[in-house]
């Protein structure tokens, strides 16, 4: 199928759903799944990954490089302060 043709059937298909409640919402559902999947989870690392962060926090505590909030401090604040 041509993108024009697969585009044709799309918003022929649409405007049927768009006709009736239920099937929008089921559509916005699996729509926002279907976003979900495609983007990548920033947060996400290697188990290598983590595993250098833990033992690079365990130096610098070894080493006295340690941090801690200030009264009043907010989060933004400290990571600023700190170099983050």
């Amino acid at each position: 199928m041509s993108t024009t043709q697969l585009n044709a059937e799309f918003y022929r298909n649409m405007s049927i759903i768009a006709e009736d409640e239920a099937l929008t919402k089921k559509l916005m559902k699996y729509l926002r799944k279907l976003v979900a999947s495609k983007q990548e989870d920033p947060t996400l690392m290697s188990k290598e990954e983590l595993m250098t962060k833990i033992e690079k926090a365990e130096n610098d505590f070894a080493e006295g490089r340690t941090y801690a909030m200030l009264p009043g401090e907010s989060f933004s604040d400290f990571r600023k302060r700190i170099g983050l």
